[in-house]
């Protein structure tokens, strides 16, 4: 397949039709562009505004995070959250991946939404519709315990608004046995593409259907542990879970 074709977002209720160039730069006072974050293929279509980079990392669950050491790269799925101007990702203490970014290595972090999948006439120019972050920078150990605390707090309401208020919080042994990292979203860029399939114009005479698949992440109803007494109810925001651009900080 051809390399992704890519169209800029914009938000709900606006025309996603190609853009012009110039239309980019126009939302590039949030972000730098950096040699970093550059896009080297298509860079018009480029998106460095902030408030949409926030929504797609709002509205995602797992990034990769790369890094090298002793010139091994390594890239590892992780959870994550936004807070702010910045992002947390946590996991236990014995982690190398985050034992290593504690000391303030170069750090790739990226985040992808599947939106659809693009048929076109010819094989050549099937793609998808996606977002997609990046992130470059240096990790901080987050080790004051109220920091701690609140990025937890954050992951648990990235993943289930509400969810915190009703359980245990760590006890002192859990919070030595997890570590936080904080991400400053200084460094960033979105990619992304939307709309129907782009072919070749002599193929547009072709018999053949073309278009897109739409793709969504949807919750199904929740199932009880085996061991959860028969009077609890789940929560409501288990019963109506839904993952459509949080933004909500």
């Amino acid at each position: 397949m051809a390399a992704f074709e890519s169209a800029l977002y914009r938000p709900a209720a606006v025309d996603y039709s190609q853009p012009e160039i110039g239309e980019v730069e126009k939302l590039m006072s949030d972000f730098p562009e950096t040699a970093r974050t550059k896009l080297k293929r298509l860079p018009k279509r480029g998106v460095f505004d902030r408030e949409i980079v926030n929504a797609i990392l709002d509205e995602g669950f797992i990034c990769h995070v790369g890094f090298a050491v002793d010139d091994q790269p390594f890239v590892i799925p992780t959870g994550y959250t936004r807070a702010g101007d910045q992002l947390f990702i946590h996991g236990s203490q014995a982690s190398r991946m985050l034992r290593k970014l504690g000391e303030g290595i170069d750090v790739c972090v990226t985040v992808t939404l599947i939106d659809g999948l693009v048929l076109a006439r010819s094989a050549f120019h099937h793609s998808m519709n996606y977002r997609s972050v990046i992130v470059f920078g240096h990790a901080r150990l987050v080790e004051d315990r109220a920091e701690k605390i609140t990025a937890l707090r954050a992951l648990s309401d990235h993943m289930i608004p509400g969810r915190w208020d009703d359980v245990r919080e760590p006890n002192e042994e859990e919070l030595k046995l997890t570590t936080v990292l904080a991400l400053p979203l200084a460094e960033a860029s979105a990619k992304i593409r939307t709309g129907p399939p782009l072919d070749d114009e002599e193929d547009y005479d072709m018999k053949v259907w073309a278009g897109v698949i739409p793709l969504r992440l949807i919750a199904n109803q929740p199932i009880a542990d085996p061991r959860l007494p028969k009077d609890i109810e789940p929560p409501s925001y288990a019963t109506d879970y839904k993952r459509s651009n949080p933004s909500r900080r």
